[in-house]
């Protein structure tokens, strides 16, 4: 992941907590974990999983959003899909 494109992707992904949870999108760092956002319980992970899936016009599927547990591995799946699609 070169800085150019995780400092976009984060930012990005930064938005969708923004409309999923209605928080300022500067409190999500890569390091980010779901005990840091009150509402980012199993509900708020469904919300987000939608409103990731809107920002980026991608799908998950299970395995997927049980590798999101934190900002870090919601950026390194997020990126594996976009490769993917860009290879595709």
């Amino acid at each position: 992941m070169n800085n150019g494109n995780s400092e976009a992707l984060l930012e990005k992904v930064r938005t969708a907590f923004q409309s999923s949870f209605d928080i300022d999108p500067k409190t999500i760092t890569i390091n980010t974990v779901p005990g840091d956002v009150p509402a980012w319980d199993s509900m708020g992970h469904v919300t987000l999983a939608t409103s990731l899936e809107k920002t980026f016009s991608l799908s998950f599927d299970v395995d997927d959003l049980m590798a999101m547990e934190n900002v870090k591995e919601i950026c390194r799946v997020v990126e594996a899909k976009l490769s993917k699609v860009a290879g595709a």
